[in-house]
């Protein structure tokens, strides 16, 4: 016979998750009121984009990492360039206030919903900018819709598939989709206010953390279980995706220019970039002193780069190849 006791114990990890999970709706509640949506947004198949823009002038299209949001450019990065450019921020489907696409996280999902923008918004063949994973989006637009693309100037970028997950990211290694929802709504919140300083740490170094990157910088959005799941499942999306689009980089009929630091704890520089350049003809490879996090710890070297890499592309007549 089961008693009050017995009945108590078994009813407390019950508690417990519906206690964290009001936890995490709260701090969601709060972090979404703190930073609002600064953009506006744009339907395109399959999902609704959250878009900022600033300046005139020929179109960059800017695109984040891995768990992040468009706040990684407009920290510092995108006002540099609007002097001279129109900029496009878009936060990739799932990530900041973008929807989840209706058909998954893949790299070639994501870049068609940003063709689908390009066309939307009349940007013709802006020069595409995408930062760590944001890269690997880029690549694959530029080789999926060679079309839509002038150029591609990639910082830090995420080109080759590999075994080991940055310990930074390894909490959104989970495979089970079921288990992933269970973890966004009771673990993943208070697990990354205790250990957000620490993992901010590992991915910036050896530079240091801005102070103010938390709000300026988006960072206390990556506490909402929606950017979790979205973030996990853009991980877990790689390994069926990142070999086949690696094969095809020879391939690419666009400019290509790179920049990467040679001290980043995330990717490898000579895998990621030195590998890039080698396979791409013409590819540009440019290294800095430096860690993973380039468009928030060197805004004035990475507008540098961005802007003589979209002069570069903007001046070379198109060479549309087939998909």
């Amino acid at each position: 016979m089961i008693g009050p006791v017995t009945t108590a114990l078994l009813a407390t990890p019950a508690l417990t998750a519906a206690a964290l999970a009001v936890l995490t709706q709260r701090v969601a509640r709060k972090v979404e009121a703190a930073l609002p949506p600064r953009g506006r947004f744009v339907d395109v198949p399959g999902t609704r984009l959250h878009v900022r823009e600033l300046g005139s002038g020929p179109a960059l299209l800017l695109v984040h990492g891995l768990g992040g949001q468009m706040a990684h450019f407009t920290y510092g990065l995108a006002r540099r360039l609007a002097d001279r450019y129109r900029v496009v921020v878009v936060d990739r489907p799932g990530s900041g206030y973008s929807h989840r696409h209706a058909d998954g996280a893949g790299l070639r999902t994501q870049a068609g919903a940003l063709a689908a923008l390009i066309d939307t918004l009349g940007l013709a063949r802006p020069v595409v900018v995408g930062h760590s994973l944001g890269g690997a989006v880029a690549l694959t637009l530029a080789l999926e819709h060679p079309d839509r693309v002038a150029g591609l100037a990639l910082l830090a970028p995420l080109t080759q598939a590999q075994d080991e997950v940055p310990p930074a990211f390894r909490a959104l290694t989970i495979k089970s989709a079921a288990l992933r929802t269970a973890v966004a709504w009771t673990l993943a919140t208070p697990g990354g206010m205790a250990r957000g300083a620490s993992v901010l740490r590992q991915v910036f170094a050896p530079e240091p953390v801005p102070p103010d990157f938390a709000v300026n910088g988006g960072g206390l959005l990556s506490l909402r279980p929606s950017q979790f799941l979205a973030a996990a499942a853009d991980l877990q999306a790689l390994p069926h995706e990142l070999p086949a689009l690696s094969a095809r980089y020879a391939d690419l009929r666009v400019p290509v220019a790179v920049l990467f630091g040679r001290e980043d704890r995330i990717l490898d520089w000579q895998r990621h970039g030195a590998g890039l350049a080698a396979a791409v003809p013409g590819a540009l490879l440019e290294t800095v002193a430096g860690g993973h996090m380039l468009p928030v710890t060197q805004p004035d070297v990475s507008a540098a780069f961005i802007d003589a890499a979209a002069q570069r592309a903007l001046a070379v007549p198109a060479q549309v190849a087939t998909p």
